[in-house]
């Protein structure tokens, strides 16, 4: 597992919902699993992501080293899993994260492997 930068684009600009935590990777690397969801590379108007079972883009990337992970335009608080604090602040040089920009909250390790295997070879 590794950490990634997740922001849902479909139903907002540069401002949707974020998050920095685990992912899974399939081993085809075709899927990325996050927060019981499972997202499909694509070249959508905003994202570069698409979410397999609700069709809904996202921006999903590596994190910035510069610590601005969120488009130059966009704005509210990035929410952090708990357990990716340590290799965030580790991978961006700093001691602590700034109060202005995030929010640490638990986040379940939930990859829904089988479910969306069922679901992609069933169609």
């Amino acid at each position: 597992m590794n950490i990634k930068y997740i922001e849902l684009k479909t139903g907002y600009s540069d401002n949707g919902p974020a998050w920095i935590g685990n992912v899974k990777e399939s081993k085809s690397g075709k899927t990325i699993y996050f927060n019981d969801r499972a997202f499909q590379r694509c070249q959508g108007a905003s994202g570069n992501y698409r979410d397999v079972e609700t069709g809904e883009e996202y921006w999903i990337s590596g994190i910035k080293r510069n610590g601005q992970n969120r488009h130059w335009a966009g704005s509210g608080k990035v929410i952090i899993d708990r357990k990716c604090v340590d290799e965030y602040l580790s991978a961006v040089s700093l001691s602590s994260l700034p109060d202005s920009g995030f929010t640490v909250e638990d986040i379940e390790d939930s990859f829904p492997v089988e479910r969306i295997n069922r679901l992609l070879n069933n169609k």
